[in-house]
């Protein structure tokens, strides 16, 4: 009987586990409009904080067409930029809603580790022959949000 038991409560689990791992997946990762939403620029101007950047964004050029999550996440694999998605929305979260937002956003030394490594990334034929060890912004200034197109912001 106690066999029995054992072999019934082992199904159990499995049954469960069949459906919590996909359940979960759909939870933590949700469906596509969903995460879309989350990486659309208009979601990151939400903060008033932002609103600036936002605004210099949409007067950038060709860099205008991307999505933030392109220039400021890591892209060298999924889990790695999801991952950084959450820590980043989490820490940007409670930052906003404890009212603790800086006036003037500023970029971390792992938002600009980030931001170089996609520069190289998208730009890596126009980069191959240049020192990439001198941040990509310092000679293009222009990218930057703060002088974006013809504005700036502050």
């Amino acid at each position: 009987m106690s066999c029995f038991l054992n072999k019934k409560r082992l199904m159990v689990v499995g049954l469960a586990a069949v459906v919590a791992i996909p359940v979960a997946a759909f939870l933590l990762v949700g469906p596509p409009q969903i995460l879309a939403k989350f990486d659309s620029p208009g979601f990151c101007a939400g903060c008033h904080v932002m609103e600036s950047e936002h605004t210099a964004f949409l007067h950038s050029g060709a860099h205008r067409r991307n999505r933030c999550v392109d220039c400021h996440l890591p892209n060298e694999n999924l889990a790695i930029h999801y991952i950084w998605k959450s820590i980043d929305g989490m820490k940007d979260a409670i930052f906003f809603y404890s009212g603790h937002t800086p006036e003037r956003i500023k970029l971390s030394e792992h938002g600009a580790k980030v931001l170089q490594a996609n520069c190289i990334r998208c730009h890596e034929e126009l980069v191959s022959m240049i020192n990439t060890e001198q941040k990509c912004w310092s000679c293009h200034r222009s990218i930057t949000h703060l002088r974006s197109g013809a504005i700036e912001t502050r």
